[in-house]
């Protein structure tokens, strides 16, 4: 079992550009970690104006005028929020002597097996002095993590006027300056896959380096799909002298935001891979860092801790406590349910309505995504709401503003987002050149019209809710929840929310949710499927390869699950014996989806 001292076993992942922009504010002082977008410059600079006015702090604009703007609003907002966390975390402390209901809520939602909980149950019953039970607070309460995320990929070059800025002004690379020079000591997320030259531009910043007590002031955890992933990353960080303190596995479909899906292999066999290998990871690893360290002269350590975390789809606290003992994980992420939960995440209320009459079906795997990676949309949202209404207008696209998911490139040489206006009304014009018969050019049209503006979308929600001024053309509201939103129906207050993971409540009224590890599965023999249907026309040999190699996969993931249900006890809200039919059920699916067959030359 993972350090039981730990405030608690679960995190609240990064979701949208502002759904958890202020999340640390709503939930830090409980001891509840969780992740900040540091993306869009544009809307940090609203929320730090907002909150600073809001707990009286001195605010100061950075205009896109300041040389280095984008880092250093990053940095203003992320020591904003620090210092707010901070300040509400000191005040929970001092509240015990008041019998606050503060304090009271954050013992209350402690998970009942937490050594924390015990400790402090036992220090009151033997310390009568109000000052040692103050001592023991001051020592051992632990405020949550502000981590921050950033997808490697969005690094997109900027220019001043016609001239190129150098690298360290791309996107990502200045994101990163962002947080390292805050005050933060927490750790940055990199998703969506290896960026060598983001990578390499660590070395700049000593945080990252451990200290002679062995501290990382700033530590990198890498989300990644499976163990490869993570030991080719690992290693070539640790060439630099880079340590990776965590690994963090998301489902490749069962998850909120854009679903990067993997050659089939599923979260279980994942998990059971890092659980046996955990060891050889950290060793091969370790040995690659001393030496990297040895060689540039630093400070080299004993050791450095290791954490292996997992999300994606975990709906109660069955599976919770599975993921944990099971597989010896550190934490367990609960994203979607969590924007149900107004003292957690930032949704406007519109959007909360939709979200609890979400049904499956109205939640699913999109092209709307500027990066050309499938996205999970909600049906009925405002954005797609306003998208529609421009496309029955022939006005399709959007003015494109901020330019954060432009990673095309327009004639000139500069960058251009697919779901702007000029991208889509350039390439229209294209298709109708082609003279293409009615059905082939519809069928064009909808991919290129489908992108929508995710930067506006994904990040009004916070502006929206807390009144702040938003200009230029409405984009509405676009959010990504994963496919369990579908069983969550209301909106719940925190601490039910986190009853709920600890299984000291449930706020899930339907009874046939299906289990994650059976609704990811699903969800990869319904990709799988899609996929073969899409390849039947043009069929190459690497597809087939592709395709063969996917269904293996699987094919090993059902066996290994068939395995884990008869061997273990009834650790699941459903009997072990359903969720070896909906397997049976499955592996029959997937065996009737044929694969073209190349004829040999």
């Amino acid at each position: 079992m993972p350090n039981k001292n730990n405030s608690h076993t679960f995190h609240i992942p990064v979701m949208g550009l502002s759904f958890t922009l202020d999340s640390p504010i709503k939930v830090a002082k409980y001891g509840i970690s969780s992740v900040v977008s540091i993306v869009d410059d544009v809307i940090v600079e609203k929320m730090n104006e907002y909150y600073s006015s809001k707990f009286e702090l001195p605010f100061k604009a950075i205009s896109t005028k300041v040389e280095d703007y984008r880092a250093k609003r990053i940095t203003s907002y992320l020591n904003t929020v620090d210092t707010i966390v901070k300040q509400k975390f000191e005040d929970l402390k001092k509240s015990f002597e008041e019998k606050s209901s503060e304090f009271e809520k954050y013992m209350e939602m402690l998970p009942d097996f937490s050594e924390l909980k015990q400790n402090f149950v036992n220090t009151i019953k033997h310390n009568p002095l109000k000052e040692e039970v103050d001592n023991w607070i001051q020592s051992n309460l632990k405020s949550g993590s502000i981590d921050v995320n950033i997808m490697t990929k969005l690094d997109k070059a900027n220019f001043k006027g016609k001239e190129k800025l150098p690298t360290e002004f791309n996107d990502a690379h200045a994101a990163l300056r962002g947080f390292a020079n805050s005050n933060l000591e927490s750790s940055i997320i990199l998703s969506a896959g290896m960026n060598p030259r983001l990578y390499s531009y660590f070395e700049n910043f000593s945080d990252f380096y451990p200290n002679e007590d062995g501290y990382l002031r700033k530590k990198i955890i890498l989300k990644v799909s499976d163990y490869r992933s993570a030991i080719i990353q690992g290693k070539f960080l640790a060439k630099k002298g880079l340590w990776v303190s965590e690994y963090r596995i998301e489902s490749g479909l069962n998850c909120g935001g854009h679903a990067f899906a993997s050659d089939g292999y599923l979260i279980g066999p994942i998990l059971e891979e890092f659980k046996v290998h955990k060891n050889t990871l950290k060793k091969e690893v370790f040995e690659i860092l001393t030496s990297a360290l040895e060689n540039s002269g630093k400070f080299i350590p004993n050791d450095l801790s290791l954490n292996i975390t997992v999300q994606g789809g975990v709906g109660n606290s069955k599976e919770h406590e599975f993921l944990m003992d099971n597989y010896n994980v550190d934490s367990v992420g609960w994203g979607t349910p969590f924007l149900l939960v107004p003292e957690a995440t930032t949704v406007e209320p519109a959007t909360i309505e939709t979200l609890k009459k979400a049904k499956e079906e109205d939640l699913f795997l999109s092209n709307v995504s500027p990066l050309g990676v499938p996205f999970n949309s909600l049906r009925g949202s405002s954005n797609d709401l306003i998208k529609n209404a421009k496309i029955e207008n022939n006005k399709p696209g959007s003015p494109c503003p901020k330019k954060f998911l432009a990673l095309s490139l327009d004639e000139a040489g500069k960058p251009i987002c697919t779901a702007s206006k000029k991208f889509q009304t350039q390439k229209i014009e294209e298709l109708k050149a082609e003279n293409l018969d009615e059905q082939t050019f519809n069928n064009k049209y909808k991919l290129i019209t489908d992108k929508t503006c995710l930067c506006e979308g994904l990040a009004n929600s916070s502006l929206i809710e807390y009144g702040i001024e938003r200009k230029g053309e409405d984009q509405g509201v676009a959010i990504c929840p994963g496919p369990n939103m579908a069983y969550y129906t209301k909106e719940v207050s925190l601490k039910e929310m986190v009853g709920h993971i600890y299984g000291k409540n449930n706020v899930i009224e339907t009874a046939d949710r299906p289990h994650m590890f059976i609704k990811e599965l699903s969800m990869y023999v319904d990709y799988f499927s899609n996929k073969v249907d899409e390849f039947k026309d043009s069929f190459t040999k690497k597809q087939e390869k592709y395709l063969t190699t996917f269904q293996t996969n699987l094919n090993d993931g059902i066996s290994y699950y068939q395995k884990l249900f008869s061997d273990t006890i009834n650790n699941f809200e459903v009997s072990n014996e359903n969720l070896l039919m909906e397997l049976q059920h499955l592996k029959n699916e997937l065996f009737e989806i044929k694969i073209p067959i190349l004829e040999k030359v």
